[in-house]
């Protein structure tokens, strides 16, 4: 189970948005560089980093600046997502040394590009499944389609995505727990690896995750109960590495 150690990026900062409204915003850093070579430190093996101007349809400069440095500054993973909406936009996130980028909006709105843009980057390209009582939203999460997650996971996994990373809007930033039942479902019904996200609250989310790790979900993205000091990263890593099924 790897821990995956969230870095939200608005306005070139270090935030965490609660239940993704941009309202609710906490800055955790000036200096998301700083963050990074923090969760480095701690013995993080990838960095999830998220572009919040650009989901929401936003002047993004200062983001794209802050992924750079981290990219130069950092040398591990980096899983990118948000605003993801063109080849143009994949190509300039893999030239700049992206390991993965998360696709979400235009998995719905354009599977025809999707696919096109699978054939080219391969597992490079993972698709962001982001719902709200099992309906997916796009758009920064500000818009509802009418499409179930568990369905849009399925019909990403006949396109060749090989993973998902699959968040629970209402629980985000909220440290309530993770929506175990729900990403088990959608890990067994599409056979994709899938990466958990959403309201992780404390170590027994990372046992709970680690219960199911035999039908592909193998990896956590935590944010706020890092941020909050809820538990440590290197808690988090014991739990994942150390915790017996017996």
């Amino acid at each position: 189970m790897i821990i995956i150690p969230a870095i939200d990026l608005r306005g070139g900062r270090c935030v965490r948005l609660t239940q993704g409204q941009a309202s609710a915003e906490t800055v955790y850093s000036e200096n998301p560089v700083v963050m990074a070579k923090r969760w480095y430190d701690e013995g993080a093996e990838m960095l999830h980093i998220v572009n919040l101007d650009a989901a929401l349809g936003k002047n993004d400069a200062a983001n794209l600046k802050a992924l750079e440095s981290i990219l130069y500054e950092v040398n591990i993973p980096v899983q990118f997502g948000g605003g993801v909406r063109s080849k143009e936009d994949v190509h300039r996130l893999d030239d700049m040394g992206v390991t993965r980028i998360v696709i979400g909006t235009t998995a719905i709105e354009n599977p025809v590009l999707l696919e096109h843009i699978v054939d080219e980057f391969g597992s490079t390209i993972v698709v962001g499944i982001d719902a709200r009582d099992g309906i997916v939203a796009l758009r920064g999460w500000e818009k509802m389609s009418n499409i179930k997650a568990v369905d849009l996971a399925m019909k990403v996994a006949e396109k060749g995505v090989e993973r998902i990373v699959y968040t629970d809007i209402a629980r985000d930033g909220m440290l309530t727990g993770l929506n175990i039942e729900a990403t088990r479902e959608i890990a067994e019904a599409s056979g994709l690896h899938v990466t958990a996200s959403g309201g992780v609250a404390s170590l027994d989310d990372i046992y709970a995750l680690k219960e199911i790790e035999q039908f592909g979900v193998d990896s956590v993205i935590v944010g706020k109960a890092l941020y909050e000091g809820v538990f440590s990263l290197g808690e988090a890593l014991d739990a994942a590495d150390n915790y017996d099924d017996e």
